[in-house]
């Protein structure tokens, strides 16, 4: 494979907006259920503005989705298969990276 700088850039746009813990909740959040950006709020107890740019570091790197309904903006996981890369990081996390298949 030869080296392709824009792919591993756009590769590093993704992983950089999922490197906040705030978000890394939501992705998981997400991926149960669709949240509205209040129950998101409440859930993290932070203010409004700074979950909606939590969301939309999500959102431009193409990880959640919205749908405006009325008053409330709701939001659901666009790609559960990070759920996989999740799953490959518990594995170094309990030190199981040797023994474990991580081609998820």
């Amino acid at each position: 494979m030869s080296y392709n700088k824009q792919h591993f850039t756009e590769r590093a746009h993704i992983i950089k907006a999922m490197s906040h813990p705030v978000r890394l909740f939501f992705i998981e959040e997400l991926a149960r259920q669709e949240r509205c950006v209040c129950e998101l709020t409440e859930m993290v107890g932070l203010d409004i503005s700074t979950v909606s740019k939590h969301l939309s570091v999500l959102k431009n790197a193409g990880l959640v989705v919205d749908d405006k309904r009325g008053n409330q903006v709701f939001y659901r996981l666009q790609t559960p298969c990070i759920l996989n890369f999740f799953g490959c990081v518990e594995a170094v996390l309990n030190g199981e990276s040797e023994t474990t298949n991580c081609a998820c």
